[in-house]
């Protein structure tokens, strides 16, 4: 039987402000483990390289739930404790990129001309993604200063930095769901297939969850370290890890790989140079091949 030791949630040493689950750690790193699993024999099995992104978000995800584990039954150990953490922290940003990577191929693949919004399916994945490192930067400063080995002011300084970041990315979000919205609407006018229905739904619902999540940690971190949410466990589960494995759980449902497919479901790439060394651009399909489109 394992032993977890529960310490004054006011000790500076320890991790924890609750006397946390053994069990719900290592139950939330075996259902995230799996789903990784999954996800990596699906993008070897649909050979698209972008999905790395959807990858390593859910190794983080999987990497924080062992350590807060290991945490668990170690709760003064400051590496297992700001690891965990961290990884906790950062790893919705990674599923952000990812459907951001995702909703500019869906443009290249569906629509005619490949641009949503007057913007191209290229540059969209290219804005949203260094928006996203921006915000990634911002909560991995803050993150890494909401350390109970620091004092108060340097932790509520990294709260403050934390809750900057994930504004936002929340920020970002409505933007960006301002774009799918319109996608939505353009396919709609298109005459075809309606397989784009499913994943589109599952996109909607994975930034309804990713928004649920960063609510909860706005809500969390506004009240200061000492809150109701901040000294129990059950929020941090409910709100926090089940949102992000739902999110990963969807995208094994309704993996891109099912619906991307031929030619036109990755964007050309530039391969070679010609013999004077200089590059040429090598499209993957003929300029004469029309888009995946409705025509």
């Amino acid at each position: 039987m394992v032993q977890v030791v529960c310490l004054d949630p006011h000790d500076p040493n320890n991790n924890f402000m609750y006397c946390p689950s053994f069990p719900a750690a290592i139950l939330f790193s075996v259902l995230f483990g799996l789903t990784t699993i999954v996800h990596l024999i699906q993008a070897i099995h649909y050979g698209k390289r972008f999905l790395w992104v959807c990858i390593m978000a859910a190794i983080w995800e999987t990497g924080g739930l062992v350590l807060r584990s290991l945490a668990v039954l170690h709760p003064t150990s400051e590496t297992f404790g700001t690891s965990s953490q961290l990884l906790i922290l950062l790893a919705p940003i990674w599923i952000n990129a990812f459907l951001y990577m995702l909703m500019s191929r869906f443009v290249y693949f569906f629509i005619p001309e490949r641009r949503v919004a007057g913007i191209s399916a290229q540059r969209l994945s290219l804005c949203f993604v260094l928006l996203d490192i921006t915000s990634f930067l911002m909560q991995a400063a803050g993150g890494s200063m909401i350390n109970p080995s620091n004092s108060a002011e340097a932790q509520m300084r990294g709260i403050h930095i934390y809750m900057g970041g994930i504004g936002l990315q929340q920020f970002f979000i409505l933007g960006f769901v301002g774009l799918v919205v319109r996608f939505h609407y353009k396919m709609l006018s298109l005459d075809g297939s309606e397989e784009w229905k499913r994943p589109l739904y599952a996109m909607y619902a994975s930034l309804l969850l990713i928004t649920i999540r960063i609510v909860y940690r706005l809500i969390e971190f506004s009240s200061g370290i000492y809150s109701p949410l901040t000294m129990h466990e059950a929020p941090f589960y409910c709100l926090e890890a089940t949102p992000m494995f739902c999110a990963l759980l969807l995208w094994n449902v309704c993996h891109p790989g099912q619906i991307l497919v031929g030619p036109d479901s990755e964007f050309p790439k530039k391969v070679k140079k010609s013999k004077r060394g200089e590059k040429e651009f090598v499209p993957l399909v003929p300029a004469s091949s029309p888009p995946y489109a409705f025509k």
